[in-house]
């Protein structure tokens, strides 16, 4: 297996993780190279991953509760949804990470691979304004229009006339954006475009642009520094970055014309009768400027990318049990992060739908056929529609 791209050392991340040997999944008592999906050595199994920062606080969360009871390693590297998708394409890793869904033409290249939702989470507007205490309020108009390089000036009577009694600064505005691939740029400017026909015309959407102005930051570490280091700036983060550096958060104008506040309520609006527009387990769905009330506009679910055939069965098995963990028995550390989590319907169906996956030289599948999940979630005391 080829060596993939080195990471900043501050994006990776690799922690001992236990997988418990539960009734009906795998016990550790075979060599890891094992055809068996329900048998591997213990700490042995090292699953490697790539893609998207937008998750990377809860993932580090995920890993790092399972640290203490150390058996599978979980070596994932934060450089961007475009590197995951690329590293799925290339063989190099055992799973990626996206927050941009995967297109008809990365399918072509890797046939069948399944877009798994994990969370949900908002995509806000950070800024560095001295003076302000003010949150501000933005919509679609203006947002385009600073990332275009028409609005530069917060004092321009545009950003004035929609927050009336703020003292805004009498400087340059400075809109900082990714420079790498990535999925919290994909759904940015899905926003945009939906919202903004001259963004949609003169740049579109995508994990990366030509953006006509501002500064280039990788990952959404390096936007929030740069917005914390220049007076004047803004940009486009994942929530939880803008709230562990302290920083504002932009109020933006919805579909119903509601200035909203990120928060899990409204991400969670955002999300309303998203099961129903599911069909055949393909969950590659935008929810940016959803038509509800309450509903954050830059809203978004985001993706672990799962081959249907591994070869190894070993990190096959280990791989679907972290992901069925996580879906069934973490919420609340999606909550304290600030994501919002999937319904349980939505969390039910991702489950089903690993029930493809099969590995080995037998082709084995790795959930068995008749595993109920639903029955699962409701000994755990979740409700479970009829």
């Amino acid at each position: 297996m080829a060596a993939p791209t080195a990471p900043h050392p501050g994006r990776l991340l690799l922690v001992a993780l236990l997988l418990p040997a539960l009734a009906g999944c795998w016990s550790f008592d075979r060599p890891v190279d094992s055809d068996d999906p329900t048998e591997a050595a213990p700490g042995q199994v090292t699953l490697l991953g790539a893609g998207a920062t937008f998750p990377y606080p809860i993932y580090a969360r995920w890993f790092s509760l399972f640290h203490r009871e150390q058996g599978v390693r979980i070596n994932y590297q934060s450089i961007g949804s475009g590197g995951g998708i690329r590293q799925m394409i290339e063989g190099t890793v055992d799973f990626g990470a996206t927050d941009a869904p995967l297109t008809d033409e990365d399918l072509e290249r890797i046939p069948g691979t399944l877009s798994i939702p994990t969370v949900l989470g908002a995509v806000v507007l950070t800024y560095n304004l001295p003076g302000v205490e003010a949150e501000i309020r933005l919509d679609g108009e203006i947002l385009a229009g600073i990332f275009l390089g028409e609005i530069r000036r917060w004092r321009d009577p545009r950003v004035l006339a929609m927050n009336p009694g703020v003292e805004f600064p009498d400087r340059d505005i400075i809109p900082v954006h990714r420079s790498d691939g990535s999925g919290t740029t994909y759904v940015f400017t899905d926003y945009l475009g939906q919202v903004s026909a001259a963004w949609r015309t003169r740049v579109g959407t995508g994990n990366a642009v030509r953006w006509p102005t501002g500064l280039g930051a990788r990952g959404n570490e390096g936007v929030t520094g740069q917005v914390r280091q220049a007076p004047g700036a803004i940009g486009y983060v994942e929530q939880v970055f803008a709230r562990q550096n302290g920083l504002p958060m932009a109020r933006v104008r919805n579909a119903r014309g509601e200035f909203v506040a990120p928060s899990i309520a409204a991400t969670t609006a955002a999300a309303a009768g998203l099961a129903d527009r599911i069909q055949d387990d393909d969950f590659r769905l935008s929810i940016v400027n959803a038509d509800a009330d309450g509903a954050y506009p830059i809203s978004a679910w985001t993706y672990l990318l799962v081959s249907p055939q591994m070869r190894d069965c070993a990190r096959a098995g280990a791989l679907l049990e972290v992901i069925r963990w996580a879906l069934l028995e973490r919420e609340s550390d999606v909550r304290e992060l600030n994501y919002a989590p999937l319904a349980p319907e939505i969390r039910l169906r991702a489950l089903e739908a690993l029930k493809v996956v099969r590995c080995g030289s037998e082709s084995r599948p790795v959930f068995p056929a008749d595993r109920d999940f639903r029955s699962e979630w409701a000994a755990m005391g979740g409700e479970v529609t009829p």
